[in-house]
């Protein structure tokens, strides 16, 4: 019984003096804060938690620390475990409150919306969260008109893009039904003049007929044609020998 008693007290001893040197770095770390040394204030609020990490002052003025290092993504988990451990309201409002400060900083309005609202639902009256949630919610409704503009542009966008491929494609259609087009014509005449090459009873004009494709008729006409030429000349020249030609006569001196 006797040696249970110096247990407890030993217990009891040992938990005083822990205790004195929680409160002591937490107070170097106020200092340190204070000094705006917030890095040196960090490693004494982490040294007054300890491993178990239960006290209540060190682990918020650590979140604290955070915050000011612009560690936002620490600090909103610092202050977020404090909130999920504690059931004294204004612990709670006041780490919902810096919970919400973290998320706006961190750009996450919805989170920071909703910190904000449950450090209200734990104290009504405080003002400058209610500033801050009213701050967060017209930050989100930007945010979400921004967005839905940004959609908006991407749909008329591919729209526009779409309605773009389709007049590509009938302007190629029609290019290609043109080309078609000309193409059929141009093979058609040239099936056409092939013929007309090809027809023995149809000349080309300037083109010398061929002797091998005279009808008897017309060779008959071609050389009635050569004998009345032939004999007209005969005649001229008959003419001319009867009547003299006058010559012109250079004197000698």
């Amino acid at each position: 019984m006797k040696q249970y008693i110096i247990v407890v007290i030993l217990v009891l001893q040992a938990s005083v003096l822990f205790a004195q040197q929680e409160k002591k770095y937490i107070r170097q770390g106020n200092q340190l804060y204070q000094q705006q040394n917030y890095k040196d204030a960090e490693n004494n609020y982490r040294v007054s938690i300890g491993k178990q990490g239960k006290t209540v002052a060190g682990n918020f003025n650590l979140g604290d620390a955070l915050y000011k290092q612009k560690k936002y993504a620490d600090a909103g988990q610092q202050f977020g475990k404090i909130a999920a451990s504690s059931k004294n309201k204004e612990v709670l409002a006041k780490a919902y409150h810096n919970l919400g400060n973290s998320m706006l900083e961190s750009n996450k309005l919805e989170e920071s919306v909703t910190a904000y609202k449950k450090s209200l639902l734990n104290n009504p009256e405080d003002e400058e969260t209610r500033y801050n949630l009213a701050y967060a919610l017209e930050k989100l409704k930007q945010k979400q008109n921004k967005d839905k503009n940004n959609k908006n542009k991407d749909k008329n966008k591919d729209k526009n893009k779409d309605n773009k491929d389709n007049k590509d494609k009938d302007k190629k259609d029609q290019d290609k039904k043109n080309d078609d087009k000309n193409k059929d014509n141009k093979d058609n005449k040239d099936n056409k003049d092939g013929q007309d090459k090809n027809d023995p009873n149809k000349n080309n004009a300037g083109q010398k007929p061929d002797p091998n494709n005279v009808s008897k008729e017309d060779a008959e006409r071609m050389l009635e044609a050569l004998n009345n030429d032939e004999k007209q000349t005969q005649d001229k020249l008959k003419n001319k020998k009867q009547k003299g030609a006058k010559m012109h006569i250079e004197k000698e001196w």
